[in-house]
């Protein structure tokens, strides 16, 4: 009878995602499509939590010595008091959409969105020195601009339809970041300044199912040697940035800067630099299927 000991192990490693609705969540594939394509022995599960059982998913990943994870909608600010402590720009944006475990075990939050973000436009542009008009003044746009400021951003024009939360953002710019901001109300078409290097979409609108949904924006003040960048990856080519291809724009999709995002993830948990193609590769099979 053979009695040699087993040369293989069965204990994978654990990340995954908490959110509520999760069905739809397209960073299970690219994530997955990373591990695999790097022969990493990583799993991530995607998972369905609700806000009353955030506290007892997190103890479980806990228990279970998950490496880290993400926290989408609704769960990006109710999970900081239920972690350890968090990043620099976690902490300043006041959100955060990825946990990391650290050497000690504690589990600390980081924030991915704005740095996936300034790394997928970095790709066309350099932001640094640059002028900037985003659109929205949530959790997204709060994300996007702290880390474009970092990035080298001189001045974001904050244009948002709440004055309270518009106005808060641009506090927050003023008093946490190297940038300076302005606050702009967002009633009717908005006219770009002719200064513009940069427009964001930080907002809702284009998401799917409402894929047709465009920005007020007057248009005509929108011209060629500004670059666009649309938050939103479903679907990838929203009518802002239809409009901005007709205009000869140079442009950036949500799903580059989800792809950017998770590959920042992956290197936290794994301290793996993945090949980013293979995570684009991924979602084309999602939102493309031949």
């Amino acid at each position: 009878m053979d009695r040699s000991p087993m040369n293989k192990h069965f204990l994978s490693n654990l990340t995954g995602s908490f959110a509520m609705p999760a069905m739809e969540n397209p960073t299970v594939a690219m994530v997955e499509a990373a591990y695999q394509h790097h022969q990493l022995d990583w799993r991530y599960i995607n998972c369905e939590v609700s806000p009353e059982h955030l506290k007892d998913a997190v103890l479980g990943a806990r228990a279970m010595g998950w490496a880290g994870f993400n926290c989408s909608i609704p769960h990006k600010v109710a999970v900081i008091e239920h972690l350890d402590g968090l990043g620099q720009s976690a902490e300043i944006i006041g959100a955060v959409n990825t946990i990391v475990r650290r050497a000690r075990g504690e589990y600390i939050g980081e924030n991915t969105d704005g740095r996936g973000f300034v790394t997928a436009l970095t790709e066309v542009t350099d932001p640094r020195g640059s002028q900037v008009v985003l659109f929205g003044a949530g959790g997204a746009a709060r994300a996007v601009a702290v880390e474009m400021a970092f990035a080298g951003a001189s001045h974001i024009t904050v244009v948002n339809r709440s004055r309270e939360r518009g106005e808060e953002l641009t506090r927050l710019i003023g008093e946490k970041t190297p940038a300076t901001a302005t606050f702009a109300i967002w009633d009717g078409d908005f006219p770009l300044p002719a200064d513009t290097d940069i427009v964001i979409n930080a907002t809702s609108i284009g998401l799917y199912p409402n894929i047709d949904q465009q920005l007020n924006i007057h248009w005509e003040t929108l011209t060629a040697d500004m670059v666009v960048a649309d938050g939103i990856h479903n679907p990838p080519m929203t009518p802002l940035l239809r409009t901005a291809q007709q205009k000869g724009c140079k442009f950036v999709n949500g799903q580059q800067m989800l792809v950017h995002q998770g590959a920042i993830g992956i290197h936290y948990w794994t301290g793996i630099t993945v090949d980013t193609g293979v995570m684009h590769a991924a979602l084309r099979e999602i939102f493309n299927p031949e």
